[in-house]
């Protein structure tokens, strides 16, 4: 069993928070405020993430395998069902999150693992330089030009993000133990079974992402939704739309009870 680091904050039905890969549960704090007031948040680290311990040796950082840690989290805080988002990797750990009857609904923005292939490995060229910049990284991250060198690829407007989360996140990114095991995981397949999720999915796409680009068909009743003006990791361009089609995933849940 693996117990996840998390902040928890609001009060409503459970939600649960998943970030991408290579991130913490950090890139969620422009949009708390935004959903507080309708959920109970639980904004995890995934495994070897921030403050959260690695998987086991013996079991492997696949999505399933991360979904399964926000589980057991869940669980130790005697939450049964929740409302699910993920960014990224963090969507696709939503997705397998959704095959179990702890879900209520399921919505991903930017979703890993529907590329047309397997990607396979690839050398950790920007992480290798980010950890190369950690003993300047406070001083680089307070000038607008740094941020803007630094977090260009995921994030659309990077001088939306303040100075301390920007710090936060390329930290993160560089500091986390547990990210060749998942990159290595989330490289190396492609996320199968829609028939298997029972509850509602909302998948929102980034017209600036650079990293992921939305599937050719997704099954019928998958709701598709677009981030106007945002990157891969949208909650800083646009906390406002990112809250919006969470809330919205959520009300077709209710929906679909009723």
């Amino acid at each position: 069993m693996t117990e996840l680091a998390f902040y928890r904050t609001g009060t409503g039905p459970a939600l649960v928070l998943i970030h991408p890969l290579g991130a913490h549960r950090g890139v969620w704090r422009p949009v708390l405020p935004l959903l507080e007031e309708h959920f109970d948040v639980v904004a995890v680290d995934m495994p070897g993430f921030g403050d959260s311990p690695e998987l086991p040796e013996d079991l492997a950082a696949t999505p399933f395998n991360i979904a399964a840690a926000v589980g057991d989290t869940l669980a130790g805080l005697g939450i049964t069902h929740a409302h699910v988002a993920g960014i990224s990797l963090g969507g696709w750990a939503a997705l397998e999150f959704g095959k179990t009857e702890a879900a209520l609904s399921v919505t991903t923005l930017c979703a890993a693992g529907f590329w047309r292939r397997v990607l396979g490995p690839r050398p950790e060229l920007a992480r290798n330089t980010a950890r190369r910049l950690l003993p300047v990284l406070r001083p680089l991250v307070s000038m607008a030009r740094g941020r803007k060198l630094l977090l260009s690829g995921p994030v659309a407007h990077p001088e939306r993000v303040p100075a301390a989360d920007a710090y936060a996140l390329v930290r993160a990114y560089a500091t986390a133990t547990g990210f060749t095991r998942a990159n290595h995981e989330m490289r190396s397949d492609l996320f199968h079974g829609f028939e298997d999720i029972r509850v509602p999915v909302t998948m929102a796409w980034a017209d600036r992402d650079r990293s992921v680009y939305p599937p050719d068909r997704v099954p019928a009743g998958v709701e598709v939704r677009t981030l106007r003006d945002c990157g891969h990791v949208p909650t800083w361009d646009s906390p406002e739309q990112v809250a919006a089609v969470i809330r919205d995933g959520a009300a077709r849940a209710l929906g679909a009870a009723a």
